[in-house]
This record gives structure tokens, sequence and C-alpha cells, in this order.
């Protein structure tokens, strides 16, 4: 079995989409799969949607995101285990790579990223470059991580130290147990973020994380773009 396990925390907007295209496209694979919904203390209507859309919902209150994917990994009882942000379309193509990946022989691995339009100039220039580093360095994005769960558990899941770059963490744990790809098929996460905050904003977050390493992602008041109140993203206003 193949199971998608979806972390999300107020995600009642976009959730339904993002459900949507794993149906979709593990319904043209055509192989048996399930949906793992880790709610993590959400305060709006994400479970029901979770639920109406044919999810299992795993209900937590971390509040910490590597903490929530492990527990939608428990929950889950596949062979195969694919993390999808709450916020990420897949699709067919994607899906059924990784598949071939893992059965391969292979412990795990990502894939590439899109944005959703319209994202600022800023972001059309610098991010090109930041996926071709995550590419050359053979790393995971968040927002899609496969892996299976022989290597899922040898590597210990997700940091749970960690409040945020727990997929970095989790690409380097992961390649200790075996062979990662990065593929070059792409998954669509929104770009609610690059809209919301400046350009300043997110690269003052990415320096300190940068330059603090690991220590600077094991607090949480210092990640407001991940655990600070959320901001509404223009698009939906406009």
């Amino acid at each position: 079995m193949i199971s998608f396990i979806i972390p999300a925390f107020n995600e009642e907007r976009l959730l339904g989409e993002t459900l949507g295209a794993v149906h979709a496209a593990a319904r043209t694979i055509d192989e048996a799969y399930e949906v793992v919904v880790a709610d993590d203390a959400s305060t709006d209507r994400t479970a029901a949607v979770a639920e109406q859309c044919g999810a299992r919902v795993v209900k937590v209150s971390h509040r910490q995101i590597a903490a929530t994917r492990n527990s939608g990994a428990r929950a889950a009882q596949g062979e195969f285990l694919i993390f999808v942000d709450a916020d990420t379309l897949v699709n067919e193509l994607v899906v059924r790579k990784a598949l071939r990946v893992l059965r391969g022989g292979a412990a795990g691995g990502g894939s590439g990223v899109r944005f959703d339009d319209p994202v600022p100039l800023y972001a059309r220039i610098l991010l090109p470059l930041c996926l071709q580093f995550y590419r050359a360095a053979r790393l995971a994005p968040g927002c899609f991580l496969f892996c299976s769960r022989r290597a899922f558990e040898a590597a210990g899941g997700f940091n749970e130290g960690l409040f945020g770059a727990e997929e970095l963490a989790m690409s380097q744990a992961l390649k200790r147990q075996g062979r990662f790809v990065v593929l070059r098929e792409a998954v669509t996460t929104s770009g609610r973020k690059l809209r919301a905050y400046s350009g300043w904003e997110l690269l003052s977050v990415l320096c300190r994380i940068g330059l603090g390493g690991w220590k600077s992602v094991r607090d949480r008041s210092r990640l407001e773009i991940w655990y600070g109140v959320r901001r509404d993203d223009p698009k939906s206003a406009g």
C-alpha cells in the first residue's frame, strides 16, 4: 500500500484541492493507497474537509512539523510513505516516478518544485538558483518527500528536535540508509509565503538559519514565518 501523509494546521482553504490531486494521481496509477491527514490542533474546518475528501484524520497537538509528520507516519499502514504538504498539488507522473524509484531499491527522495503564480520578481530570480542547489545537494523539498517504511524507521523518522528544516535533516538521514533520488518531475506548491512576506523578511530568516545552523531551528519563537500568526495571501484577497 502507498500512504500519502499530509500534515496540516488550519488548512481548510487549500486542503481540499491538495487531497483531490492526491486521489486523482493515485487512482490513475491504480494501486492500493490511503491518505492520512495529521491535523495538528487546527481551529478551523481542516479535519472536516479532510474527512469529506476521503482522508483518515489523525488528531495531534504538537504545533511542530516534524512531530506531526511522524504521527501521521505512525498511523499509516503503507510500505511506501509519501509526505505531501497541505498546500501542494501532486500529479500522476511525479507519484509514478517516486514509486518506481522506491521499487528500484532507493531509500527515498524528493522532487522538483513549482510555485503557483504570481510570485514576486525577486522570487522568480532567486528560486531557480535555490532549486538547483537542492538538486545538486540531493535534498528533498519540504512539500514532497518520499521513502520506504523500512528506511523511515531505520532513520528514526523526522528529527523532533527541529522546528524547521526537518526535511533537510531527513534527506541526510535517508541517504545513510541507501540511494536518495531527487526527481526532475515537479509538484506545484503554494507561493503564499512569497506573496505575504517581503523579500527582506524572508531573507533575514534564511540568513539566520544559514548562519545559526541546526541551533537556529530548535527554537519555535525564531521561526515566525512558519509558527507565527498566518498572514493572508494577497492572491486570495485579490
